[in-house]
C-alpha cells in the first residue's frame, strides 16, 4: 500500500465524538516515548501529520487521520506514565478503555514496545487485557536503529521467546525504524490485507 494522502481528521475522549464520516479504524498505541507520533509520521511520509516530542504523555486525546480518503489510521494516547498524577492516569485509562470497548469500525491495534528492553509489565499486562477481550492486535518492534541488525533481531527473538512462555501463538510481529524507515512497506502492506478482509 502506498499512502498518497493523509490528512488529520479530529480528536476525542469518547466514541462518541469521533468523526461523523466512518471508515475502517487501524489504531496505535505504546508506552510512554517508545516512538509512536515518529513511527506514524514516518509510515504516512509526513514528518509533522503527529506531534511528536521528548516529553512522554503528549497524546492525551484519540486522534484520527485520513489516510487515502477510506480508512482511519488511530493514535491513541500512551499507557503506563510513571511520573504521571494518578488521576491523569485514570483518565488517560478511561479515554483508551472507551474507544477499545466502543468503536465498531475498529479493525486492529498495533501495540508499539521499544525494540532494544525485554518485556515490561504493563505492555504485558495491556496485551493480556486485548487477548481477553479478543481485540486482533500485532506488535511492531521500535527504534531498530539503535543498535546494529544482528543484535537487534537477537533481542527480539528473545521477547517473542518470553512470549512464547505464557501464550500458545505470536500475533504478527513487525520491526521498525522511524529514521531508516524499516518496517514501513511490511506494515502497510499488512494494513491493506485487514482492510481488503
Amino acid at each position: 500500500m502506498k499512502i498518497s494522502e493523509a490528512k488529520f481528521a479530529g480528536s476525542s475522549i469518547t466514541v462518541q465524538g469521533k468523526p461523523k464520516e466512518r471508515f475502517p479504524e487501524v489504531a496505535f498505541i505504546g508506552r510512554s516515548n517508545v516512538g509512536k507520533s515518529s513511527l506514524i509520521n514516518m509510515l504516512c511520509g509526513n514528518r509533522k501529520l503527529a506531534m511528536t516530542s521528548s516529553t512522554p504523555g503528549k497524546t492525551k486525546v484519540v486522534n484520527h487521520f485520513l489516510i487515502n480518503g477510506n480508512w482511519y489510521l488511530v493514535d491513541l494516547p500512551g499507557y503506563g506514565f510513571a511520573k504521571m498524577a494518578q488521576k491523569e492516569r485514570e483518565k488517560l485509562h478511561g479515554i483508551i478503555s472507551n474507544y477499545l470497548t466502543y468503536s465498531e469500525e475498529l479493525k486492529f491495534i498495533f501495540v508499539l514496545v521499544d525494540s532494544r528492553h525485554d518485556p515490561l509489565k504493563v505492555d504485558m499486562d495491556f496485551m493480556n487485557e486485548l487477548i481477553d477481550n479478543e481485540i486482533p492486535f500485532g506488535i511492531i518492534f521500535t527504534k531498530s536503529d539503535k543498535m546494529g541488525p544482528v543484535a537487534g533481531e537477537q533481542k527480539v527473538a528473545a521477547y517473542q521467546n518470553k512470549l512464547l512462555e505464557s501464550w500458545v501463538g505470536l500475533p504478527p510481529c513487525f520491526i521498525s525504524s522511524a529514521t531508516s524507515g524499516k518496517g514501513k512497506e511490511e506494515i502497510l502492506d499488512f494494513i491493506e490485507s485487514i482492510l481488503k478482509d
